[in-house]
């Protein structure tokens, strides 16, 4: 029997969280688990709970939702010793699919999240991101997103509807319409990399973001290295070409297209090169505006999900 720490998007809709929540807690219950229920009536008070539950002692913790509850874990158990299960019932989902974790099926997900307690989590790479003017950071498992990506994330998040993956494609063609280059500079490992205006930055320890689009398809969890894609600089008209080819992850063949890679990236924006970048985002979450320096620390997250 395990003590599991569960926190279920307390901004579901109306209902949603709690029903959900009793529904898992009582299926692990039923298979012989003790569940410690970390609900909060919003994000700030259920990151807060899952702290005390960690200092207080589970044995895993298990968040259920989409990326959003995905990033509220990471930022709480990356870099310690206290697994990560997942329950993917949210929108993108994107660090759950690079897991290859089953979608919207209760089910399924616990029993994945019972054989990693058997055999073991999976071991993989976590990224620290930190304000280059200050030593605040914190952690995400899949893509930082800065540019055009970033803004579609943003509206995404504020869009209604349609429902599901659809919303970042109705995301996509609002913000075209007002769509230019932005500046950025981009140092690896200390040194200059690139510098350009260009339509998207996309530092990447995983390689999905907004539902499955493939940003960066070469990217492994578990490689110690981050990818870097650059997209520009391109005009609007190319960028109706490349966007599309994200959700196959062949855009890495367009010319207009470079991949970098190292363990420490930092992203600086260049307003005389271009528009001045969005904020950034992190597994679907706002983190912040630039500069950002982003360090891949290596087997910093343990996640149960099996063995890959």
């Amino acid at each position: 029997m395990a003590v599991l720490g569960l926190v279920i998007n307390p901004t579901a809709g109306k209902g949603k969280a709690e029903s959900r929540g009793a529904k898992i807690a009582s299926i692990f219950k039923e298979r012989g688990h003790e569940v410690v229920d970390l609900s909060a009536p919003d994000l700030i008070g259920a990151h807060a709970s899952a702290r005390q539950a960690v200092v207080d002692g589970v044995d895993a913790l298990i968040v259920a939702g989409g990326d959003g509850m995905t990033h509220l874990g990471v930022n709480i158990v990356a870099d310690t010793s206290l697994p990560l299960g997942l329950i993917p019932l949210g929108t993108g989902n994107d660090v759950a699919r690079i897991l290859g974790l089953p979608l919207h099926d209760l089910d399924r997900a616990i029993t994945m999240i019972e054989e990693g307690l058997e055999t073991g989590p999976r071991v993989i790479d976590a990224v620290r991101v930190s304000d280059t003017s200050h030593s605040m950071s914190e952690w995400y498992a899949g893509v930082l997103s800065a540019g055009f990506d970033a803004a579609v994330n943003a509206t995404a998040n504020k869009l209604t509807w349609p429902r599901g993956e659809s919303v970042y494609v109705r995301a996509l063609f609002k913000e075209l319409a007002h769509y230019k280059p932005y500046g950025f500079e981009i140092d690896i490992d200390g040194e200059l990399a690139w510098q350009s205006a260009a339509a998207l930055v996309a530092v990447a320890n995983g390689s999905d973001i907004g539902g499955g689009m493939r940003i960066a398809p070469d990217a492994a969890l578990d490689d110690g290295l981050l990818d870097v894609v650059i997209a520009g600089p391109i005009s609007t008209a190319t960028l109706l070409t490349v966007f599309p080819r994200v959700y196959r992850g062949t855009h890495v063949s367009h010319p207009a297209v470079t991949v970098l890679r190292g363990r420490e990236v930092t992203v600086k924006p260049r307003p005389d090169l271009g528009l001045t970048p969005p904020d950034a985002h992190t597994d679907g979450e706002r983190v912040g505006p630039l500069p950002l320096s982003c360090c891949c620390v290596p087997g910093a997250l343990r996640v149960l999900a099996g063995k890959q």
